[in-house]
């Protein structure tokens, strides 16, 4: 794989996936049974935004950086802003945080991580990320294969009933990442059907990815949720024009939180007329 997130840090499509994994720990630890949770492409970890990589596409100025000039008014962003603050006190003013980092920031001591990284070089900084916390163990394996390994979560002697999974992939082979993505899906679904999936995705041109709602919408989750970003209007297979995550069992409310929360975003990370912003459910539970 040639893909390296360092690039692409904190942009509009990382500002939408961590406001949502936030939530959805939030939700998670409003309960006392321990949570584990799955990062299936975990990258560092950890990102540093005055980096060469990241200065030179700029992405996260429009992303992180907007959002913290603007910050606007929803408690979901508060948190999640409150999140990068956390990071940049440990890690330094220019410091970003990764969906392993914010997870190891919003679970607890009881509950456990497990985040994969198939590069070896980015998978040795994710374990120098977290080598003094026992709660994280790092897999330098393929995402998807872990999946098939790792689920049903039993650790030692605790068997975890409620978790999440987040399916954050490249999409490397495009339209074809889907195919995969879904297959891993349906298998977990079948391991630990309780559990909570979140898959992110890019929109680049909307019509393409009618299939894909089509066989979202037949896995054997009780619900099915669709929450999306765009910040330019999805006519463009060169670029990525937004992004979204499909979850599978969400929790209870997750959907109003979001709904509260996307149309802020498209006004404030916004580049071009056509910026909008959907929270939809494929499948709703009775």
């Amino acid at each position: 794989m040639n893909y390296r997130h360092a690039f692409h840090a904190g942009n509009h499509a990382d500002v939408l996936k961590h406001i949502t994994v936030l939530a959805l720990c939030d939700a998670l630890v409003a309960k006392p049974a321990p949570v584990f949770a799955l990062d299936t492409h975990g990258g560092r970890g950890l990102y540093a935004l005055d980096s060469n990589s990241a200065q030179r596409t700029g992405e996260a100025e429009g992303g992180i950086g907007r959002l913290i000039a603007e910050a606007p008014k929803h408690p979901a962003i508060a948190r999640y802003l409150a999140a990068v603050r956390a990071c940049r006190h440990d890690h330094g003013s220019a410091a970003y945080p990764g969906s392993p980092w914010l997870l190891a920031h919003a679970l607890r001591e009881q509950d456990r991580i497990a985040a994969c990284e198939l590069q070896p070089e980015e998978a040795g900084q994710l374990r120098a990320v977290f080598e003094r916390d026992p709660r994280v163990a790092v897999h330098t394996r393929d995402g998807y294969a872990a999946m098939k390994a790792l689920l049903p979560p039993r650790i030692g002697e605790t068997r975890y009933n409620r978790g999440l999974v987040l399916i954050d992939p490249p999409y490397e082979a495009q339209l074809e990442e889907f195919d995969t993505a879904l297959g891993a899906l349906r298998d977990a679904l079948g391991r630990w059907p309780q559990g909570t999936y979140a898959l992110w995705y890019p929109i680049k041109l909307r019509r393409s990815l009618q299939p894909f709602y089509r066989r979202a919408a037949a896995l054997p989750a009780k619900s099915s949720l669709v929450v999306e970003l765009q910040v330019r209007p999805d006519d463009s297979p060169l670029r990525m024009n937004g992004s979204g995550l499909l979850v599978l069992n969400p929790p209870w409310q997750l959907d109003q939180t979001l709904a509260g929360v996307v149309p802020l975003l498209a006004k404030v990370l916004g580049e071009e007329a056509g910026a909008a912003g959907r929270v939809e459910w494929l499948v709703r539970a009775a």
